[in-house]
């Protein structure tokens, strides 16, 4: 008879109270057991998950969520964290349409706090969430954030530190330091916490130094006795890997063993019962118990960092059977088209240089690392440094291309309105994953960029339509020195066209009509382009015929080529794979008003909502953004032209 799991009696954090540190343990390994069977089967995040399941079989063990807060940044490293609050049997359900949401969700569990896919906010909002409490705003309790050290580059971590220690927010913070983030850490933090986990004694080592100097003979003991703080100031500042923390005015505990659920235990309990600013430094590996992530040095660990699908079965990675050449090879990927082509404009001029924000691999730029590594830049989890230092080297005369997510260039909209635009300044912004992404959800998702961007004096925007355009438009951006230029583009495959063997620059404002018709002309940008084409098809069927247009370029908008597509037909459509508000076919809108053109115009795009997580697939018909949408949507505007104006 096959004995029952002790997870299976854990359907709520407080059923781990009353267990004995080796019952904890064992749930600690079969939440493991289970993220490894379940996510090698479905794919999802991985590693970072198997290095925290005794940290939260620990946290939990000793807080009462929800009263307590624990909150866990990112959110790639919470599974165990929802495996223990009551979602167990949900968790084949996690990243699928309709099912678990990648990250921790509000509106999912009363135990996920607060709401994350971007990294270094949890310490910021345990500072809010603990003052608050302390000012009689909801009800008391203990307050635990747990961050990741490639987490801990991005500077609103060291913002709230600041903080906390100032206000003496009786907080406690997890530094779960694996030595990753996606990809190894970079940067003098990186160094510095590595050099603490080389040594994990070494905060020891302060304690026998003072009490040693104060035993020595001929009354040279009672001499460092009488120094007293100015002596142990000296020892820390030599030998207490803690000491920056301390000097914030945070207590230091580490090097704690996180896969020791009684060292996690220890000193968590001491932690929590200090009263004041305290962060445990935790080691941990990421891959844990996954041979592959485990002992797979740097390069396993990157790997590992997500499980693919069916990747894993019986615990152990699927090996990859003979491989057959497929009929037709698909097409690249656009993050590689990029990568190559950045490389290959590296190489032509040599003013330009790549920059990414912990995402070498994921913006294509492992490429540019491989092949020139003089002109490659990680700044690490850190979006507004990236744009300050490619503000830097624009204006010593070199080409900045900062290769960074749609929706990660957010947080660094400061530094692009002020550093960059305010004073017009040559840095390329290369925006990858532009629209909806798929499982990571509306964290992920690229839908703000044109809206957010548009606005910016001196800003130009462009997004190709596939892939050749891709490298096309790169060669434009390298090649224009007017200001700062953006494009984007969509996580994937490109529409399999071939690559061009030289690069021609687009003049910068123009559009490009790639089929006539009559009646209705559909303008389309970027990713919207393929849809209208198809969209164009589907209604030809039905003895429509449209006009069809690639803008290219959002700002500046093709005015010439918009004014005449609006007097030659009685309906235009605008298609773009972003928000409605502010985007592309407002600034179509905005173009035809100012020059004195009325008509109906049917703009079809995002909605006014946070798109959920799934398959970009079932995104697009859940949102309408389909051909057949697009075409039922043009012939209800053709039967009753008013339903344009109502439609958008």
């Amino acid at each position: 008879m096959t004995q029952s799991r002790l997870l299976d009696q854990i359907d709520r954090p407080q059923d781990l109270h009353g267990l004995t540190e080796d019952q904890l343990t064992q749930v600690a390994q079969e939440v493991r057991e289970m993220i490894i069977d379940t996510i090698g089967e479905i794919g999802g995040h991985f590693g970072a998950n198997l290095g925290t399941c005794e940290i939260a079989v620990a946290l939990h063990s000793l807080l009462d969520s929800p009263r307590d807060k624990i909150l866990w940044d990112v959110g790639h490293q919470a599974y165990p964290h929802k495996i223990l609050t009551g979602r167990r049997d949900r968790l084949q359900t996690i990243r699928t349409y309709g099912g678990l949401a990648p990250f921790c969700a509000r509106e999912e569990s009363e135990h996920d706090i607060m709401g994350a896919g971007h990294a270094s906010t949890s310490i910021g909002y345990g500072v809010g969430i603990k003052e608050a409490m302390r000012h009689g705003h909801g009800a008391d309790g203990k307050v635990v954030a747990v961050i990741g050290d490639g987490a801990m580059t991005g500077g609103v971590a060291f913002e709230a530190i600041h903080l906390a220690g100032g206000l003496g927010t009786p907080m406690v913070v997890v530094l779960n330091d694996n030595g990753m983030s996606i990809s190894p850490n970079v940067g003098a933090l990186s160094r510095y916490f590595n050099r603490i986990r080389m040594n994990p004694r070494l905060y020891r080592a302060r304690e026998g130094v003072e009490g040693g100097l104060t035993k020595l003979p001929a009354g040279l003991g009672a001499a460092f006795e009488r120094l007293g703080p100015q002596l142990k100031e000296s020892i820390k500042a030599f030998t207490n890997p803690g000491l920056w923390w301390e000097e914030l005015d945070w207590a230091y505990m580490g090097v704690v063993d996180g896969h020791s659920v009684h060292a996690l235990r220890e000193a968590l309990s001491e932690a929590l019962a200090a009263n004041r600013p305290v962060v445990v430094h935790v080691a941990t590996v990421k891959g844990k118990g996954f041979a592959p992530a485990e002992y797979g040095d740097l390069e396993g660990m990157e790997t590992w960092h997500a499980a693919k699908p069916n990747s894993i079965a019986n615990g152990s990675a699927v090996l990859p059977g003979e491989t057959k050449i497929p009929a037709v090879k698909p097409p690249p990927q656009y993050t590689t088209v990029f990568g190559n082509a950045l490389v290959a404009e590296c190489k032509r001029d040599s003013r330009i240089v790549g920059i990414t924000a912990a995402m070498n691999s994921g913006t294509g730029l492992n490429l540019l690392q491989r092949a020139m590594p003089e002109r490659y830049f990680d700044v690490g989890i850190a979006e507004q440094e990236a744009i300050l230092f490619a503000a830097g080297l624009a204006l010593e005369g070199a080409k900045p291309v900062a290769a960074i997510y749609s929706t990660f260039l957010q947080r660094a909209y400061d530094q692009i309105v002020h550093d960059i635009a305010l004073q017009s300044l040559n840095v390329v912004f290369a925006m990858d994953r532009a629209g909806l992404v798929g499982d990571d959800g509306p964290t992920h998702h690229g839908i703000f960029d044109i809206a957010y961007l548009r606005p910016l004096p001196n800003m130009v925007l462009m997004a190709p339509r596939d892939e050749a355009m891709l490298v096309n438009m790169l060669r434009t951006a390298v090649l224009y020195d007017a200001g700062p230029i953006a494009l984007r583009y969509p996580r994937g495959e490109g529409e399999g066209v071939p690559l061009p063997e030289t690069p021609t620059a687009i003049e910068i404002g123009t559009g490009e009509i790639l089929r006539e018709g009559e009646r209705v002309a559909i303008i389309a940008y970027g990713t919207g382009v393929a849809k209208a084409l198809a969209a164009a098809d589907l209604l030809a069927q039905s003895g429509v015929l449209v006009t069809v247009a690639d803008a290219r370029f959002a700002k500046p908008i093709d005015a010439a080529l918009m004014a005449r597509l609006a007097t030659d037909h009685d309906l235009l459509v605008t298609v773009e794979e972003g928000v409605l508000q502010g985007g592309f076919g407002s600034a179509v809108w905005e173009t035809l008003n100012d020059g004195g053109i009325v008509g109906p115009i049917l703009r079809i795009g995002l909605p006014d909502r946070y798109v959920t997580h799934g398959k970009p697939a079932l995104l697009h018909e859940e949102t309408g953004f389909t051909a057949q949408r697009i075409a039922e949507r043009i012939r209800a505007a053709i039967s009753d032209p008013r339903s344009a104006l109502t439609g958008a």
